[in-house]
């Protein structure tokens, strides 16, 4: 086995680099960062996720999202993210923003699971030890666990803080209601909620129903997750005879339901204003995505380099007009069966 290329950073790789602050806080996230959910597990081939976070960072790409259970096999895309960590960014940590999460399920038994304070301390030094790192820039929980008192939550995520182990706190699905009862918990402990993060595109409009006023209101930065619908809003389904083995691949994100000629219409549509912007569709969702400065950055997932390429290239045109707005707001409709999540965020 020969040894690794050597990895030397892209010395103007913040020259068209943009960056948008998030919430009432010190930290500019990137407009858009990128995620290592199904992209970089064990199951992946390893050079081809290191190429993409290689690339991703020459393009200006500082914000890595991740979870304890990303993979497959759980666990493992924080492994290979910590071995390009030490074989390429070890001189750039100050550089990256790091987060990790912890809520839904990651070992058997009643403590791998949820928001109590036993599995999100524990979760995290699991974390921090496959990552290699003394602590990460962004410790969430993952989703509302109406089984255990906020208050107890709030109290973990405090104790993190206060012992180093991250320096920032998030929440993700989290409904306007439970937000602010989270933000006002975590204040009384002297820890600022820094950011949430929801589901958000143009079928799955949840944030605007009150989410994004509450965030805008507490000073909490939003990273949007899932911009393109679960793959629905790129040109892989645009034709009838398209590939369907995502919604055969029985991790349960794409449902046979989300290829109905309904949505299907409306993505059509969709394609065609792109077009006119000379955007693909990916493209014009994630720009749509940003379009309102209270979204500090979108959260995209990337397989390989040249689908990395093409999400970034988004940056090149964020402008639309009020018309292209309106024909947007036609076929941009909000369709409940996409947000997975929406029975959790909604209580």
């Amino acid at each position: 086995m020969g040894f690794p290329e050597t990895y030397a950073a892209n010395p103007e790789r913040y020259q068209d680099a943009q960056f948008r602050r998030c919430g009432k806080s010190g930290i500019q996230l990137p407009l858009i960062s990128l995620g290592l959910w199904q992209n970089f597990g064990g199951a992946d081939v390893f050079e081809t996720g290191r190429a993409t976070l290689r690339r991703a960072f020459d393009r200006g790409v500082t914000h890595f999202d991740l979870a304890n259970n990303y993979g497959p096999p759980y666990g493992s895309a924080e492994e290979n993210f910590g071995k390009v960590l030490r074989t390429d960014f070890a001189s750039h940590r100050d550089e990256l923003i790091i987060s990790s999460k912890a809520g839904w399920d990651m070992w058997p038994g009643p403590y791998g699971i949820g928001a109590s304070k036993k599995y999100l301390v524990s979760s995290l030094d699991q974390s921090l030890k496959r990552m290699g790192l003394e602590y990460v820039d962004i410790f969430y929980t993952h989703r509302p666990d109406f089984d255990t008192p906020m208050e107890e939550t709030a109290s973990a995520l405090a104790q993190i803080v206060r012992q180093g182990k991250a320096l920032y706190i998030g929440i993700s699905s989290y409904s306007p209601d439970r937000t602010r009862i989270m933000h006002d918990l975590l204040a009384a402990e002297g820890v600022k909620l820094f950011i949430h993060q929801p589901s958000y595109s143009m079928l799955n409009r949840f944030l605007e129903q009150g989410l994004l006023d509450t965030l805008g209101e507490l000073g909490v930065g939003c990273i949007a997750f899932s911009p393109l619908a679960q793959g629905l809003l790129t040109n892989k389904y645009l034709n009838p005879g398209a590939d369907k083995t995502r919604v055969n691949s029985g991790d349960g994100s794409f449902s046979e339901k989300l290829l109905s000629e309904k949505n299907l219409t409306n993505v059509r549509a969709l394609n065609e204003i792109a077009t006119k912007r000379g955007q693909s569709l990916a493209q014009m969702a994630i720009a749509w995505a940003l379009r309102d400065e209270r979204v500090t950055t979108a959260l995209i997932g990337a397989r390989n380099v040249q689908q990395l390429d093409d999400s970034l290239d988004a940056l090149k045109n964020l402008a639309f007009t009020k018309d292209e707005l309106t024909e947007i707001d036609k076929y941009a409709v909000d369709t409940p069966e996409i947000d997975l999540w929406r029975s959790v965020n909604s209580r």
